[in-house]
Parts: C-alpha cells; sequence; structure tokens
C-alpha cells in the first residue's frame, strides 16, 4: 500500500501546505484551484519541496502565470521534449516534403529523444541542453552535422513558443563552433576539360549530357534531374529552374532562390538540340511522342527519366578515370570558382547557383580574395608599366 501524507494547510498562504513525508521529513506543497479559458475548473499541484519559501515561490509562479492568461504553459509544465517533439512531428509532417519528414524522423528517433527526450521542455536550460545534447553530439558527428540537428531541434522548440506551451526559445544563441572549413573541391580548367573530353567519349549520350549541362550551368544534380522540356528554352538560351528531383520523386524547390532562369552558352544550346533529337527518336521506337512536359534527361535504356542512381555511377566512373573524387557538387562549385575568379561579381554568381550572397562569400572566401590579391597585382604590374 502506497504512502499518503496528510497534508496541513500553512499559515503562510491557503494553498499552500506542509506534510511529513514517509523518511520522516518534512515536506511542502502546493495545490491551486482555477478556471481555464472554456471556464472549466482545474486544478494544479506540485509538492516534494525541501523548503516552504521554494513551494510558495514556485505557487505565485503559477498564480502569476494564470492571471496574464498563460494557462496553456501552466498545464503543460510538465510536458516532456520527446512528448512535445512527438506531437510537433505529427502535426507538421504533411507540410514538409518526403525527405525532409525522413531526416527529422531520424533525428528525433535517434539525436532528441535518446539524449534529452525524457527531460521537461519547460525546465531544458540552455546550459543543460548544451551538456546533453550538444556536447556528446559533437563526439560522435562533425560540427556542421550537429548544427544540423541543432536547427531542427530549434525549429521544434519555436513551434512550442508559438503553442504557448512556453515562454521563449532559450536555445537560439547556442554557438556550435565550426571545425577548420574546408574548401570545396573544385576541379581547375584544364581538369574540367579532361573530364568533360571523357564524357564526351566514354558515357552514354545522356549522361554527357548532363554532366555538361551541371558543370556549364552550375545547377543542383536534383535542378539537372528534374528539368522539363519545357524549362529550356534554346532559341533564347535559358534555362529555368522550377523543381528538383531524386529517388523520393518531383517536389518543388526549398528556397524562392532557388527559382530561377539562367543563360546557357551557344555549345550546350547545341548539345541540347542534338539530344532532343536523339530522344525524339528513341521515344518514337515505343510509339511515344516528346512531350513539352517531359523529362529532358532520360534513359536510353529504359526511356524512363534519368535515374539518380545512374547519375550517381556515372560520376563514380569518371571519379575512376580521372583519379581524383569528382561528384555533381564538384561541377557546382568549379562553375562558382570560375565565375569568381574570372572578375563576375558575388550577387550574379548567387543569382546564377540559386543562392545568397551571404552563402557565397562563406563557400568560396578563399575564391575572393585571391581575386582581390589578383586585382592588386594587375594594379601594381600597370604602374610599372606606365
Amino acid at each position: 500500500m502506497s504512502y499518503k501524507p496528510k497534508m496541513n494547510k500553512s499559515k503562510k498562504d491557503k494553498d499552500l501546505y506542509w506534510y511529513v513525508d514517509s523518511d520522516g521529513s518534512t515536506k511542502y506543497a502546493y495545490r491551486y484551484r482555477y478556471y481555464d479559458v472554456l471556464g472549466k475548473r482545474k486544478e494544479k499541484t506540485g509538492q516534494g519541496f525541501t523548503s516552504e519559501t521554494v513551494a510558495f515561490r514556485k505557487l505565485l509562479e503559477v498564480k502569476s502565470q494564470l492571471l496574464n492568461g498563460n494557462s496553456i504553459q501552466v498545464e503543460n509544465e510538465n510536458m516532456t521534449v520527446g512528448a512535445w517533439i512527438d506531437i510537433w512531428y505529427e502535426s507538421n509532417e504533411r507540410e514538409w516534403e518526403i525527405s525532409t519528414q525522413k531526416q527529422r524522423k531520424n533525428i528525433i528517433k535517434y539525436q532528441v529523444k535518446p539524449l534529452i527526450g525524457k527531460l521537461k521542455l519547460s525546465s531544458l536550460d540552455k546550459e543543460t541542453y548544451k551538456r546533453k545534447f550538444i556536447t556528446p553530439l559533437l563526439k560522435e558527428y562533425k560540427p556542421s552535422t550537429v548544427r544540423l540537428f541543432h536547427r531542427v531541434f530549434k525549429v521544434a522548440v519555436n513551434a512550442a513558443v508559438d503553442a504557448e506551451i512556453i515562454p521563449r526559445n532559450r536555445f537560439t544563441k547556442v554557438v556550435i563552433n565550426d571545425e577548420e572549413r574546408e574548401e570545396p573541391n573544385v576541379l581547375n580548367i584544364k581538369q574540367l576539360n579532361k573530364l568533360l573530353e571523357i564524357a564526351e567519349s566514354d558515357e552514354p549520350i545522356t549522361s554527357y549530357a548532363i554532366i555538361r549541362t551541371i558543370a556549364f550551368t552550375g545547377i543542383r544534380r536534383g535542378e539537372a534531374l528534374a528539368l522539363k522540356w519545357k524549362n529550356v528554352d534554346l532559341k533564347n538560351g535559358t534555362i529555368t529552374i522550377e523543381g528538383t528531383r531524386d529517388r523520393n520523386g518531383y517536389r518543388s524547390p526549398k528556397t524562392k532562390n532557388s527559382y530561377r532562369t539562367i543563360s546557357i552558352d551557344e555549345q550546350l544550346i547545341k548539345l541540347l538540340k542534338k539530344y532532343r533529337v536523339w530522344s525524339s527518336e528513341i521515344l518514337l521506337e515505343d510509339g511515344e511522342q516528346l512531350k513539352e512536359s517531359g523529362y529532358v534527361f532520360i534513359s536510353s535504356q529504359t526511356k524512363e527519366p534519368y535515374a539518380d542512381n545512374s547519375l550517381f555511377y556515372a560520376f563514380k566512373r569518371l571519379s575512376e578515370k580521372m583519379g581524383t573524387l569528382v561528384k555533381p557538387h564538384t561541377l557546382r562549385h568549379t562553375h562558382a570558382s570560375i565565375l569568381l575568379y574570372s572578375g563576375e561579381d558575388v550577387a550574379t554568381v548567387a543569382e546564377r547557383l540559386g543562392n545568397t550572397p551571404k552563402v557565397i562569400w562563406e563557400t568560396y572566401a578563399h575564391v575572393i580574395e585571391d581575386d582581390k590579391k589578383k586585382v592588386t597585382d594587375v594594379f601594381v604590374e600597370a604602374l610599372k608599366n606606365g
């Protein structure tokens, strides 16, 4: 039979009590009745306080919150991080892309819940969060990865603030120091030309066409896979980005900056015209016609949209022949670096890549610095020659 102590009213406040615990020690508790926003009678209790002053302070805090209309915070005071993050996920998952759903579900399951899931959301402070969540993660993951986990948690906490479960987000100013930033993997012009020569001679026409498109536009892998003929204006020499595609299917870009129309060079226009004719011919073999709503890059074997794993293996073969690791993002970095080093301004490069100038500054700082030095050298050389 469980021990049920007798509650004795304190002289300090009518809602404050003292009792003798099972171990013989004196403890303090509070019990406060109130009406919620719907007029329903509720009761908020707390016990186990070793000091009457501490119990009284907590009672006053509850009364203050209720007087300020914060009954939701009072009622959810004991909600754990794990309980809230489940509610947040279930309430929002339909609004997220499939890839975002999977990413956040895994972060909740493997990082958030095991480390801080049992802690109370309302009482979790910044130092505890850093000690029990950030520090252990940094022992296993790179700082850049831990920042991702931290960002997801902050989004969930912001939602709790919006739901009035907690008053504010205590974790917005938590800083995760990065390891020394690695410069992006970039090819020089000679290496890029060699890669394109290998791709043209050794790769199927679709692989070569998509590789050259990425190299000469700097678009992302998913953006290239998502291109439809309606997005390609061969007459005016432009490509419009309005989607991305991977193994989870086609979807809209995540940011407004990703929606853009960029110019393409005459060589790429010529290649895409040739590729369009080829696509039309192989589709006709199965009695199908090329449609403006159809994907640009298709498999020569299945006539289906070119798959993400097909592109992966194409770059794997190229890397082996080049003797250096080359990925789609390598070509994107190379495209940006060549433009910047050639003197193109940051804002223009950002617009072309679908990024913000801030991202370009952070990612390609070394190239921009080199370009500044080059300008200084040109000025000094001009004075010498003058």
